[in-house]
């Protein structure tokens, strides 16, 4: 296995790691519908899937299980 010839002192460790950091999210407002999602990402609205203001395709509803009323005779 590989050894460091001298140790990395902890300085020196964490300038390296300066650079790493974590980014919020960019959200967008889409020109179409006015709702917020994320830049570069499909969103969906009212049924329907939107891409740069543009739908790209229509969703299916999920179709309502139909009540069974126990109580009935």
């Amino acid at each position: 296995m590989a050894h460091p010839k001298s140790r990395i002192s902890k300085q020196r460790r964490d300038k390296r790691r300066t650079h790493y950091k974590a980014t919020p999210e960019t959200i967008s407002t889409c020109a179409t519908t006015g709702q917020p999602h994320l830049r570069h990402t499909a969103h969906e609205f009212e049924g329907k899937l939107y891409y740069k203001g543009n739908v790209v395709m229509e969703l299916k509803q999920k179709a309502a299980k139909p009540s069974t009323d126990e109580s009935g005779s």
